[in-house]
């Protein structure tokens, strides 16, 4: 393994000049995206209330008298220390200008061309996805999807966490691309960005919307998020979970109530993600948990207790991965960590500079989730024996395709549940789906090494649309996992 050089420090500011944390958000500032032309900095020019510098008025008088232009040097300069004395000083006003009011959040409507995304990447579980919101309140310091906000001309900061966007006809636009000829069905993932379960979900209920299609449709989707609020839902996934078309993964960093205050502010609290996982295994939808991102010092001890507490409160499946900090997030990151953690700040950059062959960032296939080197193969390695000794990820599940029919026109209306129990497909003469009849939804396996340690019950079954069954291989054979495993 190549020696990572810590001669110089890993972070460009220190921890004195950090900025204040802001409470309830998770970025501390707006920092400039990389799209940005111009630069734009407040200063503050030190003037107090009084209209003089603060530094100033102490010092120095504002008027002196009673000096004779014509006087002696010697008489000069006592009557000048006798004019300081009895010169009027002005007095430094309390300052009354009032602090930056806290930035609100606000939600701006979009309409959406299209609302399904598709990939091709070997380390991830899935073809295709959706996303609801642009933005997430959440305000998890490090998410991936915050550089994504620069589309838009908004900083990945706090813009990324206040200025949301919602796409109003979210549900309309997935009704137009399932009913468009040709399509061919694979489970769509809802929220791989940002969070389809954020706050302002409990108003605008897109992604309710969007599983209430899934189901008139018997089209198979996966979520991942970190909000107990996908337990409103439960009345449409357990119907979807009765015909094997949902599988939910709740995303838990840490067990620590203070900590996930600072790391994820408006995220659920974890006991109540704990109890979002009972509620849903008790309904009967298959649950999986993921201990995402890992961070080095940070949350990095709590894996096993995660995973233990996960597994009490009915999970079957579990992944986890580690910490990434792609285009902007690097300075958020770093800034976050000298406002809530500069005792440690240095040595969490430079240990993820272990992890990732010298640098903060690893875009590659195959190793940007894992990570490289000694210490992601002991993360894999304590990862392997939790889940084995906890029962965690057994088997592995399997989505059902073949129930698939095309939405109904306009002028039809299907009950929602209708079938459900029995699996029968609403709507005569719908022509149904062949094609990826039981698409595998990589649940997770035992680990592999980087350094090349076989799997002990061989590679897990791939499969799934447009290839991407190939590349999962590659990159396993490469001695990488995906997101899920």
């Amino acid at each position: 393994m190549a020696r990572t050089d810590h001669s110089f420090p890993a972070g460009s500011g220190s921890p004195a000049a950090a900025p204040a944390a802001l409470r309830g958000r998770g970025a501390v500032t707006n920092v400039r995206h990389r799209f940005q032309r111009d630069d734009r900095v407040q200063v503050d020019d030190g003037w107090s209330a009084s209209g003089l510098p603060a530094d100033f008025v102490d010092s120095v008088p504002d008027s002196i008298s009673d000096i004779s232009s014509s006087a002696v040097a010697g008489v000069a300069v006592e009557q000048t220390a006798g004019a300081a004395a009895r010169a009027t000083v002005i007095p430094i006003l309390p300052d009354t200008r009032s602090a930056p009011p806290a930035p609100k959040t606000t939600v701006t409507a979009e309409e959406a061309r299209k609302i399904l995304s598709r990939n091709d990447s070997p380390d991830i579980p899935f073809d295709v996805a959706a996303n609801p919101y642009r933005g997430c309140e959440h305000g998890c310091v490090y998410c991936y999807a915050r550089p994504t906000h620069s589309y838009l001309g908004y900083s990945p900061g706090l813009d990324f966490e206040t200025r949301l966007v919602a796409k109003a006809n979210a549900v309309e636009a997935l009704r137009a691309e399932l009913a468009r000829p040709g399509y061919k069905p694979s489970p769509i993932n809802i929220g791989s960005a940002t969070d389809a379960y954020q706050p302002i979900e409990r108003d605008w209920r897109l992604t309710r919307g969007m599983l209430e299609l899934a189901l008139e449709t018997r089209h198979p989707v996966t979520i991942v998020t970190k909000n107990a609020l996908v337990a409103r839902d439960l009345d449409l996934l357990a119907a979807l979970a009765q015909q094997n078309l949902v599988v939910v993964y709740i995303s838990i960093t840490t067990l620590d109530a203070g900590m996930a205050r600072t790391l994820e502010p408006r995220a659920a609290a974890p006991w109540r993600r704990l109890e979002a996982v009972r509620s849903l295994t008790d309904a009967g939808v298959p649950v999986g948990v993921l201990v995402a991102p890992v961070i080095p010092f940070i949350n990095d001890e709590s894996m096993e207790h995660i995973l233990q507490e996960a597994k009490a409160a009915g999970a079957h499946y579990a992944s986890y991965t580690v910490l990434r900090l792609p285009w902007e997030v690097k300075t958020l990151f770093e800034d976050w960590l000298n406002a809530h953690y500069p005792d440690r700040a240095q040595r969490v950059l430079h240990r993820i500079e272990d992890l990732r062959n010298g640098r903060r960032n690893d875009p590659n296939f195959g190793s940007r989730m894992r990570g490289t080197g000694i210490w992601a193969d002991l993360l894999r390695q304590r990862f392997a024996v939790a889940t084995r000794k906890l029962g965690l990820n057994r088997t592995r599940l399997s989505l059902d395709c073949s129930r698939f029919v095309p939405p109904a026109g306009p002028g039809a209306s299907a009950s929602l549940f209708d079938g459900a129990a029995s699996g029968e497909v609403v709507g005569a003469g719908n022509a149904v789906s062949s094609v990826n009849a039981a698409t595998d939804f990589q649940s997770p396996v035992d680990a592999k090494a980087s350094s090349g340690v076989p799997f002990p019950g061989g590679l897990p079954a791939v499969s799934g649309a447009y290839g991407r069954g190939a590349r999962q291989l590659r990159a396993m054979a490469a001695g990488q996992l995906s997101l899920f495993d």
